[in-house]
């Protein structure tokens, strides 16, 4: 399950919806959300929602609050693992009753921040120590912290590359798919695995947006009637990747038998080329080898298939980002576990993450992006909230599944209609959107 739900989260990176409904929320509060120098007046017994049902079930998150606890003795943590996370904190959140710390959902439109949560800090300060901070920054407050990146890219299987005469990461798109036709012809595995049936991991192709152009503006530059399919426009030179490798006969035979957690074997063995996912998944890829007696160093990760000057680019997006509940009673307390969690428990490094905080190290999960030079661009969201609303105006959803499973059944034959044309359609909704509305 694990990451299943939390990249509902990573990619929250490409976009944020408006909660259908959701009517609750506070007046805005001008007191940030701040802990006390001293750890001993720090006091309270506080929740923490989270979609990493893993690790409360299996106890670490009770380990990581045994530690802060050595730290804030005066501080009792709480986790309430949530499977369907999104939806069910959505619901929660019509009410006060949403914990003390959460996970931004995706489904909360960025300028209704201030409604619901606590800010914690000035922007210019926060954004000097941390990452992403732009990405919650309403009217010069941050009003989250993430629990930490990842670079975007394909995990594979470094032997099945191989084994197809493939020893060098393609360079463009008809290297990639020629890559894939390779291991269709040489290989018993499956070239490429679109995770289909569960949905989320589609959202990951929009976060190579900035990966193309090495451009951390990108997403900004999606604000207003920019037509964001035309010939050679980001999303355009992605999701025609997406949509070649279906047509090409490159994935499942089947996509709506595709099943997440039977994918990370199916990688680990060999069975599957590579996966369109953050680099949060190469832990999980490497445990899943582990654990089918497979060599885990054959998990490998490289970047989408198009270079700059000779150079690779990949994006770094943020994961979910942590914020305090306005109407939290212990605010200082929820901000405490916050600042503790994201600096001082370990979790980005265990995870094998981007961590949060600017001055720590990439994680050896990235060695392979170092070692070759791939350039690292954090896209900025200082237009975030114009984004969302031609987003959800246009009814397209760039932080949903829906428009990509359309794209791949327009491309395996499901449903009529051809990529030009669906790409026009898009085009038209998006333009004719920021007309209207956030442009």
């Amino acid at each position: 399950m694990g990451k299943k739900k939390t990249l509902a989260g990573v990619l929250l990176a490409v976009a944020t919806l408006t909660v259908a409904g959701c009517s609750g929320g506070g007046t805005p509060s001008a007191e940030p959300a701040t802990v006390p120098a001293d750890p001993n007046e720090v006091s309270g017994a506080i929740t923490v929602l989270t979609h990493r049902t893993d690790l409360v079930q299996n106890g670490a998150m009770d380990a990581y609050a045994a530690e802060f606890k050595k730290i804030y003795p005066k501080v009792k943590v709480k986790f309430e693992g949530l499977t369907d996370y999104e939806g069910e904190v959505k619901i929660r959140m019509n009410t006060d009753d949403y914990g003390d710390v959460l996970m931004i959902p995706a489904a909360v439109s960025k300028n209704d921040y201030p409604k619901f949560f606590a800010p914690l800090g000035p922007t210019g300060e926060l954004t000097a120590k941390y990452r992403f901070s732009d990405k919650t920054d309403v009217g010069g407050k941050v009003y989250g912290i993430a629990q930490f990146g990842t670079a975007n890219g394909f995990v594979y299987n470094k032997s099945v590359w191989k084994k197809a005469g493939v020893t060098k990461w393609p360079t463009t798109p008809q290297e990639f798919l020629a890559g894939l036709r390779a291991i269709r012809s040489r290989t018993g595995a499956v070239p490429y695995y679109t995770n289909f049936k569960d949905g989320w991991p589609l959202v990951q192709w929009g976060g190579n947006l900035g990966s193309v152009t090495c451009d951390s503006d990108a997403g900004n530059k999606l604000a207003g009637a920019v037509s964001p399919w035309k010939q050679g426009g980001e999303l355009n030179v992605s999701d025609t990747l997406l949509h070649d490798i279906v047509k090409g006969g490159l994935s499942e035979k089947d996509p709506n038998t595709t099943n997440w957690e039977a994918s990370k074997g199916m990688v680990a063995k060999g069975e599957i080329g590579a996966m369109m996912l953050g680099s949060w998944s190469i832990t999980q890829m490497r445990d899943a080898a582990e654990k089918a007696g497979a060599k885990p160093d054959d998990i490998g990760f490289m970047p989408f298939p198009v270079q700059k000057d000779g150079k690779f680019c990949a994006t770094v997006v943020s994961d979910y980002q942590q914020a305090v509940n306005i109407h939290s009673e212990h605010k200082g307390a929820a901000r405490a576990w916050i600042d503790w969690f994201t600096e001082k428990s370990g979790y980005s490094a265990k995870e094998g993450a981007v961590p949060t905080v600017k001055s720590a190290a990439m994680p050896d999960t990235l060695k392979d992006y170092v070692d070759n030079d791939v350039t690292f661009v954090e896209r900025s969201e200082t237009r975030t909230g114009q984004v969302n609303a031609i987003d959800n105006a246009a009814e397209i959803g760039l932080n949903t599944p829906d428009y990509r499973q359309k794209l791949i059944d327009i491309a395996r034959g499901a449903q009529s209609g051809s990529l030009q044309d669906f790409f026009a359609d898009l085009d038209k909704r998006w333009d004719e959107a920021a007309k209207t509305a956030g442009s």
